[in-house]
């Protein structure tokens, strides 16, 4: 006797493009998902056969070959927040206006401008955001005061913030006062916040390449779709992710709870900047 294919509630509904697979689980947390007419628990898992309503919408199961899911690259002008929360004024959605239902695949400070995508693809949002995946951030920053080899070396090598040591970098400086910095993490305002450690402030920042997208041809408040070779690309880069998401927006863990080595590491690195 053959059985339906059974799949996590909070993946069926991610991948219909409604949100992420983190947002699905808050709405099943907070009792707004049915299945069947009854409401289920985190970690419930669906057969095609089920019925799914979230806020009393019915969730259709997703094409297996992604056809429906959009995938676009957007130039995030100076202004616009990265939420999905419509009431927060000048929010990335209302600023976009696309006919179907997307959200970001991490953020950029309302400060900032420059690439982010956006996506119906719950899925693909946490293979991305995963900061073990190490993915490529191509950034242009501009500064308050000279640069100097030293801030180069300072920054390259890693700065200590939010209780930890940043991964090591490529920085290379544009101009007196302009560098290009290539990250493989996101923690919360890193940039700004390595340049305020080193006694710089930033001025202006831009994100101008995502893993192989390029923010090239969009001018700010403009977007377009990513091409299927952009998307062979990606989709090939997170082949090996477990899919469990790690917001590195956010801090991270606090001291207490942060290896012995980073704490010396941390340690050491103050005081050297002291010295």
């Amino acid at each position: 006797m053959s059985t339906l294919p059974e799949k996590r509630l909070n993946k069926y509904i991610s991948e219909s493009g409604f949100c992420s697979r983190r947002e699905a689980d808050k709405l099943i947390e907070q009792k707004r998902v049915t299945i069947n007419g009854k409401q289920p628990e985190l970690g419930t898992k669906v057969t095609p056969s089920d019925t799914v309503f979230v806020d009393g919408k019915r969730i259709n199961a997703s094409a297996e070959n992604k056809s429906d899911r959009i995938y676009i690259a957007y130039h995030k002008p100076i202004g616009i927040t990265c939420t999905t929360e419509r009431h927060v004024k000048g929010n990335i959605i209302d600023a976009i206006g696309h006919k179907q239902r997307i959200f970001p695949i991490g953020r950029l400070d309302k400060p900032s401008e420059g690439l982010i995508f956006l996506t119906s693809d719950g899925d693909i949002v946490n293979k991305i955001l995963r900061a073990e995946n190490a993915h490529d951030k191509e950034y242009v920053v501009t500064v308050d005061k000279p640069l100097s080899e030293r801030f180069v070396d300072r920054m390259s090598r890693g700065v200590p913030i939010l209780d930890t040591v940043t991964k090591p970098c490529q920085v290379t400086i544009q101009s007196r006062f302009v560098f290009k910095i290539i990250l493989t993490q996101g923690l919360n305002r890193q940039i700004r916040r390595m340049c305020e450690y080193l006694g710089y402030d930033v001025k202006k920042l831009k994100r101008t390449r995502i893993m192989n997208v390029h923010l090239a041809g969009l001018k700010p408040g403009q977007w377009r779709d990513l091409t299927r070779d952009e998307m062979a690309e990606i989709n090939a880069a997170v082949v090996t992710s477990n899919k469990t998401a790690v917001d590195s927006s956010k801090p991270q863990a606090k001291v207490n709870h942060v290896s012995s080595n980073t704490r010396a590491r941390v340690s050491k690195e103050r005081k050297k900047h002291r010295s």
